[in-house]
């Protein structure tokens, strides 16, 4: 075929990007890219670090020791500010600029919060209080993402037959429905995912109802919202399971298959820990703690899953990984090896073996 003179060859395409990579253009999309990581004290974690990325891999910068025990984190819907949680016992939201110089300070009235979320207009934050059993819920001002008022406390209620991980609620996960008049809500403890009706005038919760019943001892962690199906996938720690939730228009879920995430004959011990969707929605990917792996699945067009890998972690313990699609890159943060591990994301969706990265001991946790 012939080409049109409005539709460049392929010849005259690669020269094209050839010619691109070396203009100031390509060298702007080069720039280093930033990263933080959050520590706990307790395994050595010296505050949150700063990662800086560039064509070479990743480095660790001069931490923030002020910042002490950030297991998880979220940015304000324009980006200028970071709400990042101290998980502790007197559990507290710190609020800080982009360079991590702090503004303000609050309780998340109880104790060590894990999990936090803003809603898709930028209007409310919630945050999950793992010991507990709690959610708090904060009104924000959508131009300069400070929070407005006090924040409302949603106790959760319900217990499971694990004794030692189950005896009261254990809220481990926050989101926000795409409409944002839902907030959802998975108990470790109580083997449920809540959800939190709101009222989007005055942004406070005003019922609450069981959105889905996990399998008794199985949980529930975290969940994951593919980007354009009515589907959710929710990952069980005890159990180390992953299982299909179809959206219902009421704000519950039906339950479609439930996968084990671990290798067919593994006897170990291990727990699953975090849990993302690619932006093309055709892959998920979680990890496992103990395995020390992450499990690949393939992301069929009903939403689907079918296991595709496992990889390793490229270290010990991997409590929370990033997805950065832009440099084909999974990041690792190995919670007892202290490490961020580097795993390169192939064209296919499948995991490259891992690279060690930097080491940060006791890290948690990865932002942009």
């Amino acid at each position: 075929m012939t080409a049109s003179p409005f539709t460049p060859s392929r010849r005259s395409f690669v020269a094209g990007t050839l010619a691109l990579a070396g203009s100031p253009t390509a060298a702007m999309a080069a720039a280093p890219d930033r990263l933080i990581a959050g520590t706990y004290a307790s395994r050595g974690g010296p505050g949150v670090v700063p990662l800086t990325g560039t064509g070479d891999g990743w480095t660790a910068g001069a931490p923030f020791a002020a910042i002490r025990n950030a297991s998880f984190g979220v940015t304000s819907r324009g980006g200028r500010l970071r709400y990042l949680l101290d998980e502790s016992e007197a559990g507290t939201l710190g609020i800080y600029d982009r360079a991590l110089k702090p503004i303000a300070s609050v309780s998340t009235l109880g104790a060590h919060p894990c999990h936090a979320a803003v809603s898709p207009d930028g209007g409310m934050l919630a945050v999950a209080n793992y010991s507990s059993g709690n959610v708090a819920v904060w009104r924000l001002d959508r131009k300069t993402g400070l929070l407005v008022g006090e924040a409302q406390s949603v106790a959760h209620r319900g217990s499971g037959p694990n004794q030692r991980r189950q005896a009261g609620p254990h809220a481990h996960w926050v989101g926000f429905s795409r409409n944002g008049r839902t907030l959802h809500a998975v108990d470790l403890g109580a083997d449920v995912v809540f959800a939190h009706r709101l009222d989007p005038a005055s942004g406070r919760v005003t019922r609450s109802d069981v959105a889905y019943r996990a399998a008794p001892g199985s949980g529930p962690r975290h969940l994951a919202w593919h980007p354009r199906l009515p589907v959710a996938y929710l990952l069980a720690e005890l159990a180390n399971t992953v299982t299909v939730l179809r959206a219902n228009a009421d704000g519950g879920f039906t339950a479609g298959a439930t996968l084990s995430t671990l290798p067919a004959g593994f006897a170990g011990a291990s727990s699953g820990a975090h849990i993302a969707v690619n932006r093309g929605g055709t892959r998920l990917y979680l990890s496992n703690r103990g395995h020390d792996s992450i499990a690949v699945f393939a992301i069929a067009r009903d939403g689907g899953l079918t296991l595709v890998q496992h990889v390793s972690c490229g270290g010990d313990w991997p409590r929370l990984f990033l997805l950065r699609e832009d440099r084909r890159e999974l990041l690792v943060a190995n919670e007892r090896s202290g490490n961020v591990a580097v795993l390169r994301i192939q064209v296919d969706g499948r995991l490259a073996e891992p690279t060690r990265g930097p080491a940060i001991p006791g890290v948690v946790f990865l932002s942009e």
